[in-house]
């Protein structure tokens, strides 16, 4: 019910303001005193909650940032104007969970921006800043896989990336995460690349004209039509239905694979913990050799990793993992109306948060400690070569559980090197920061990990390193696996 009123009350607030616009535009405006205020209210909740907001900013550079964000924003202003300059702000954050979050956002803004019938029919990787196609949408076999896009519409791919990759969310310099994110691989409800196209290049709608070269080196141009909101969903691989989050699990010979395409449960009843426990059970009586654990894709969700360790492991584990800080203890009453989230506790941590130093508090955790974890051993114990393919996206805790193996060498990282950050990342907890007067909502990450020293800014290196080809896009060769069963027989 509470969303239903959230839902008229701004349908009424954007037709009100839509009538008010220069011109009578059918999109909403909004009033420059109005988006003032909601600048306001976002740079006092980021500047007292936030704890991510200086790891990779001064001080100085952040109140340059609102600077730069109120002066953008100085006047009336559209409603596609003002999300993408807020877009802007929070990318400037440099943390990957900091941004003005698809799915979070009201279904009128939903709807007016991110559901146009301006898809692009087909799916793609980006290599060396050029555009591959990996699945034709088109339904017409007019687009091979491995064609590279020379232009849409008559703009060409690497300018729309040097356009886009600003817009990108990721932790500190990490940019290869930037730019996995702007692929569109049939993975998410909404695609960063589906969203920030039509908003920056609006010559690229319906009608697309794509000039493309093929694998054979033929240079082609296709007119086609852009994909539907509802279309593109048709096409994604891992269904908004499916409870699993795709996980499953098979055997290639001797070797078992588990596939890991999310781990976004926090709102589900499905038993994930038993489905882990059911598979190592599985991988026993298979009697197989080696298991490749699959997280391509994969950005994070829960600690499913914690659920995985134990069957790794002989001897208890310890992970010195860097502390869990926050910047409060307790909300402050003014900013608590403006934040939803899913567990009360946040707004207040009370005894659990302890002084850390003078900015920041250490949470405790369910042992009510603040030391070292253990990860005690668990049955059925595989004992033969684990792999763990990785790439770009994995940012949280998939990020944390890939650190975390090759720190303790039970398994082999495979794949590009990943998302997150080893100068620490932000996560764990969250806002849902719903401006008071445009309603557009901010996410708010409310916990850090920051290591100590001075690791690198930039994510994990694995251990087998493998980019795909043009070629091997346009022969379908899964250049991770085939790394994995080349180990396996160098090691027999």
């Amino acid at each position: 019910m509470r969303h239903r009123l959230l839902a008229v009350l701004f349908a009424v607030l954007c037709a009100c303001a839509a009538g008010a616009s220069a011109g009578g535009s059918a999109e909403p405006s909004f009033d420059a005193a109005d988006i003032r205020a909601d600048i306001d209210v976002l740079q006092r909740a980021y500047e007292a909650l936030h704890p991510g907001l200086y790891r990779y900013n001064t001080p100085d550079t952040m109140r340059g940032h609102f600077a730069t964000l109120r002066a953008a924003l100085d006047g009336r202003r559209t409603l596609t104007e003002t999300y993408l300059a807020l877009s802007e702000f929070a990318a400037k954050v440099r943390c990957g969970h900091t941004y003005a979050n698809f799915y979070n956002q009201p279904e009128p803004i939903q709807s007016a921006l991110f559901e146009g019938h301006n898809r692009v029919p087909f799916e793609f990787r980006w290599l060396d800043g050029r555009m591959f196609v990996t699945r034709d949408l088109t339904g017409r076999r007019l687009l091979p896989r491995g064609s590279e896009i020379l232009a849409i519409n008559g703009v060409k791919p690497p300018d729309i990336l040097a356009r886009l990759l600003p817009i990108a969310r990721a932790d500190g310099s990490n940019d290869a995460k930037r730019v996995a994110q702007l692929q569109v691989q049939g993975d998410d409800r909404y695609e960063t690349f589906d969203v920030f196209l039509p908003l920056y290049f609006p010559q690229i709608q319906t009608e697309q004209r794509l000039t493309l070269r093929t694998p054979r080196g033929a240079i082609r141009t296709h007119v086609v039509q852009a994909l539907s909101d509802a279309q593109r969903q048709s096409f994604r691989r891992l269904k908004a239905d499916d409870p699993t989050g795709g996980f499953a699990l098979r055997f290639d010979r001797r070797t078992a694979v588990l596939t890991m395409p999310s781990w976004v449960f926090y709102d589900s009843d499905w038993d994930w913990k038993a489905f882990i426990r059911r598979s190592f059970e599985d991988i026993e009586r298979a009697h197989a050799t080696a298991l490749v654990i699959d997280l391509r894709g994969n950005e994070g969700g829960v600690d499913v990793g914690d659920a995985i360790l134990p069957h790794l492991i002989d001897a208890p584990l310890t992970l010195f993992d860097p502390p869990r800080l926050v910047r409060y203890r307790r909300v402050p009453e003014d900013l608590a109306p403006m934040l939803d989230t899913w567990d009360k506790s946040f707004k207040d941590w009370g005894d659990d948060a302890q002084p850390y130093d003078a900015r920041f508090y250490r949470l405790l955790d369910d042992q009510h400690s603040a030391g070292p974890r253990r990860i005690e051993p668990a049955l059925p114990r595989f004992r033969g070569r684990v792999f763990v393919l990785v790439g770009a996206t994995n940012s949280s805790a998939t990020f944390q559980f890939a650190q975390q193996v090759q720190v303790a060498g039970v398994a082999t990282l495979v794949g590009q090197t990943t998302g997150g950050n080893q100068r620490g990342i932000n996560g764990g907890a969250f806002f849902f920061l719903r401006l008071p007067h445009t309603r557009i909502e901010m996410d708010l990450p409310l916990i850090s990990r920051f290591p100590e020293g001075n690791p690198p800014d930039a994510g994990i290196v694995p251990d087998i390193r493998v980019t795909p080809t043009p070629q091997d896009l346009a022969d379908g060769t899964d250049v991770e696996m085939a790394a994995v069963r080349a180990a396996i027989r160098a090691s027999r």
